[in-house]
């Protein structure tokens, strides 16, 4: 089992503590560091390089938003998780174009948390399902205008079953089990449709999978 090294950032001392009681329980967990404003987080992200960092929104000096931008640009392996007590619109899709592979609010079930870290350091993206709905509901509001553009990206049909694997959260390896082809085979297809679709980041593919249809979001 892979150690996840974790940076918790949170500008209140009693939901770190409440937080390190539950990860630290995790046997997969290790806590490297912990910052109480943004700041802090991105120095200590550039000293550190954790496979993630938990991030709250609302921290003094620098937001949740500028400090996840500038980890992203600084280390892009660095998976950044928003956990916050804000579920508006507006915030979740600030965080996810700031470069966060994930959303969870604070009111989620821990075993919620659990999980949303270990399908970001997998390469996954987490959406908390009540807020995938915004997801949704955004980008299907969209899709009559860009439709007829996206009809011409040309993907093959293998392409689409790899796009919609990468979507679903798969990692490359589970991607090329699943179609019994080589992870080589999976990277070279993954290249080819960010190509095509002229689309940078896993976060972004799933936003296309969704508004094209290639998955389905419940909750």
């Amino acid at each position: 089992m892979s150690q996840i090294r974790l940076l918790m950032v949170d500008d209140h001392e009693i939901v770190r503590a409440g937080l390190r009681m539950l990860l630290q329980a995790q046997p997969d967990i290790e806590i490297v560091a912990e910052a109480d404003n943004g700041r802090d987080a991105v120095a200590k992200a550039r000293e550190l390089q954790p496979d993630i960092v938990l991030m709250d929104i609302s921290l003094p000096d620098l937001d949740g938003f500028e400090a996840t931008q500038q980890i992203k640009r600084a280390f892009p392996k660095t998976a950044v998780l928003a956990l916050t007590m804000h579920e508006s619109d507006e915030y979740f899709f600030k965080m996810l174009q700031a470069g966060a592979s994930g959303y969870v609010p604070k009111k989620a079930a821990p075993t919620d948390l659990v999980t949303a870290i270990r399908t970001v350091h997998e390469g996954g993206v987490f959406l908390y399902p009540a807020l995938a709905k915004s997801l949704v509901r955004d980008f299907m509001g969209r899709a009559a205008e860009t439709d007829a553009r996206e009809a011409l990206d040309g993907l093959t049909e293998r392409e689409q079953e790899v796009l919609k694997l990468i979507a679903d959260g798969s990692t490359n390896q589970e991607i090329a089990d699943k179609l019994t082809i080589s992870v080589k085979t999976v990277e070279r297809h993954r290249a080819n449709i960010m190509g095509k679709l002229n689309l940078h980041s896993r976060t972004e593919l799933v936003k296309y999978a969704i508004r094209k249809g290639l998955i389905d979001v419940e909750g």
